[in-house]
């Protein structure tokens, strides 16, 4: 059984799963995941889609449907015993799904570790009781895990194995219908419906004010798998500025772009892998963000930052998440060559801190260790 419940885990699952199909093509998998897993041959009981959401009191809009999907899993682990469960961060989810799994003797595998080190550093006691093996991918996080009984290994990112562009600029360019020699924004707004829609206007305000003050700019939005078409077309056609959307090739969008607004999460790695400046923004219900603030526990919210150790790329976070704000740092940093090379020196240095590719190979091996131990 695997388990990715949202977008950046079902892309990282389906790379495991190949890689455990290298080795051996009979293993079965099924569970939770998007078209990425699916397209693996994962039989999915539900999709990752549907289960995915930020922020503490947007669950209760599905609660429902996660209980009733987290419901189905729990007596597939009791009656079907699976001979692995493989869990990808989503904690919330996950950790009762382990603690089913160990009650019931089933072998529990933890690839992409939850994020202890910002907020409920108590759930390692509960984590090492439950889960027989811990991956992580942030090399932090083994220091984290120090004084843990836990079985825990680093195998570097995985998101090194995945972002590269297809294209040369050029190329790109053209592919998406974009001008060459025109200032060109990237705007990654999320891949949930309920962060698109708290993001997304706020981030076409402020493009419609850098195109009122650069001559020549383009927008561009690369469209994340999790998301339809229309629902992102229809929040664009409310604001009075022109953003081309493309389905695919999210790497060469970043690539292509001098600089992006990006949602908070995955993307902002993405991002830097790709050494593009950007300007982070997140954004929840004032309830979620209260709560939050009261058990998190980190300098910035931005994966990037926190990697660096350092704010090398500007946040604004919640009433500060403005576009007036965004713009005005947008606009300073194309303004400002020295500090527009002096980020991408930053960004260059955070991929060195993400270990070697081939985190998924690594991970596969140690999967099916478990698998040929039972």
């Amino acid at each position: 059984m695997i388990v990715a419940g949202e977008a950046s885990g079902d892309l990282h699952g389906s790379n495991l799963v190949k890689e455990i199909h290298r080795i051996d093509t009979s293993v079965r998998f099924y569970g939770i995941g998007g078209k990425k897993l699916k397209e693996t041959g994962v039989e999915l009981i539900a999709n990752s889609s549907d289960t995915a959401v930020v922020g503490l009191t947007e669950v209760a809009s599905k609660l429902r449907f996660i209980l009733k999907i987290m419901g189905l899993l729990k007596k597939s682990l009791r009656e079907d015993k699976p001979d692995l469960l493989i869990l990808i961060d989503y904690p919330d989810f996950n950790l009762p799904l382990a603690r089913t799994a160990e009650k019931n003797g089933v072998r529990v595998f933890y690839y992409i570790s939850p994020q202890v080190w910002a907020w409920r550093k108590g759930r390692i006691k509960q984590i090492e009781k439950i889960v027989d093996r811990m991956v992580v991918i942030l090399p932090f996080e083994m220091q984290i895990y120090d004084k843990s009984k836990l079985d825990v290994s680093f195998v570097g990112h995985p998101l090194l194995d995945v972002v590269k562009k297809k294209y040369s600029p050029k190329d790109a360019l053209k592919k998406f219908g974009l001008e060459k020699g025109v200032v060109t924004i990237g705007i990654l707004p999320g891949s949930r419906e309920s962060e698109v829609k708290k993001l997304l206007p706020e981030m076409l305000k402020a493009a419609k004010i850098l195109e009122d003050k650069v001559a020549s700019i383009q927008f561009v939005l690369p469209l994340a798998d999790t998301l339809n078409v229309d629902f992102v077309l229809r929040i664009i056609d409310k604001y009075s500025v022109e953003v081309r959307v493309i389905r695919d090739d999210i790497y060469d969008v970043i690539g292509i772009s001098d600089i992006v607004m990006v949602a908070s999460g995955t993307a902002t790695l993405e991002t830097a892998l790709l050494e593009t400046p950007m300007v982070i923004i997140y954004k929840v219900s004032t309830l979620s963000y209260y709560i939050g603030k009261m058990f998190i526990n980190v300098d910035n919210i931005g994966l990037v930052n926190i990697i660096a150790g350092k704010t090398i790329v500007p946040e604004f976070i919640q009433d500060e998440a403005t576009a007036s704000n965004i713009a005005e740092e947008i606009l300073d940093i194309l303004a400002n060559r020295s500090r527009m090379d002096k980020i991408k020196e930053e960004l260059s240095r955070v991929r060195g801190n993400l270990g070697t590719p081939g985190a998924n190979m690594r991970t596969a091996r140690l999967v099916y260790e478990m698998i040929e131990g039972n």
